[in-house]
């Protein structure tokens, strides 16, 4: 067995997997981020420990434990490089870990840990796959020839940073018109609120004083109601979200691109009309096509896929 764990701005979340990347039993704590490194990681062997306890197991039944992190890692050290949200920049992970539990350990970027775990439940054998995840940012994972594709220095796989629109929308990465600016549900949610703004009359305004916040999923269950404004908005959004699913297509030609994060819930009211931008401009007309999916583990992508890299 091995031991995933996802470490997220909120909350870290861990879980058992077996060999054949079962969940068998997971918890999480909150992260508590403004927390010094070596207490945060310390919760992290806590809870592992506590797991392989309430699942009856022993510590040395565990062959490993992977670690997924939002940021930058140097997987071969089990260092962090460098995380946005989180003071662990320049960190030994790994060792600072198995001071608590001691177990081998290995860091992996998170979208790389997600792709992996999406590739071993759905990846139906494919020789190339890749994942891109909607949430804050654009996440995005991509395997070739069965194994993760890292780049030459670990930091491949960016999609979210590449240029959508010149001189667009400003990025959290410093950039302008990246397609996370454009693709995420922070973006959706911007893109939501000024169609709000632009259209008093929208039931989206109501929606959104009824439940306190407007969210993700408040174009979407607008647009299903009938309100034009905001199927407007999820068209859009559904354009950016192809768009840029295009161009990954025309680079890698890859057999399965699957389409995570919380939004992908809305299935194929999002998909169908992503699928119908895609079929109009992708480059590939004539040959075999890439086949866009839904992702199917959700929040336990993270997860599994760590303990899959520490396999």
């Amino acid at each position: 067995m091995y031991i995933g764990i996802d470490l997220g701005g909120t909350n870290i979340a861990a879980g058992l997997v077996s060999d054949a990347g079962e969940l068998l039993v997971k918890n999480s704590v909150p992260t508590l981020r403004e927390r010094c490194a070596e207490e945060i990681v310390r919760d992290m062997a806590e809870l592992s420990g506590r797991l392989i306890a309430e699942y009856g197991a022993k510590p040395e039944d565990i062959k490993g434990v992977g670690v997924g992190c939002p940021g930058m890692v140097d997987y071969a050290t089990g260092k962090v490089v460098h995380l946005t949200n989180i003071k662990m920049d320049d960190f030994d992970l790994a060792g600072e870990f198995r001071k608590t539990l001691d177990i081998p350990v290995y860091v992996e970027n998170d979208a790389n840990c997600a792709a992996l775990g999406e590739y071993v439940a759905a990846g139906e054998g494919a020789d190339s796959f890749m994942l891109v995840t909607l949430g804050t940012g654009v996440g995005c994972g991509i395997v070739l020839g069965g194994k993760l594709f890292r780049g030459f220095n670990g930091a491949a796989s960016e999609a979210g940073h590449m240029t959508l629109v010149y001189g667009g929308e400003q990025c959290n990465c410093g950039k302008k018109g990246c397609w996370e600016a454009y693709a995420s549900v922070t973006a959706l949610i911007r893109q939501t609120k000024e169609a709000m703004e632009a259209h008093p009359e929208s039931s989206m305004n109501a929606d959104a004083a009824e439940r306190g916040k407007v969210s993700g999923r408040t174009a979407f269950e607008c647009a299903r109601a009938g309100d034009r404004a905001a199927a407007e908005v999820v068209e859009r959004y559904a354009e950016y979200v192809a768009d840029g699913i295009v161009s990954l297509e025309n680079i890698f030609q890859p057999e399965i691109i699957s389409v995570g994060g919380g939004i992908s819930r809305e299935g194929e009211y999002l998909l169908n009309p992503v699928m119908e931008y895609i079929n109009k401009n992708r480059f590939n007309k004539y040959m075999d096509k890439t086949k866009i999916v839904t992702a199917k583990l959700h929040n336990d992508a993270g997860i599994i896929g760590a303990a899959m890299a520490a396999r």
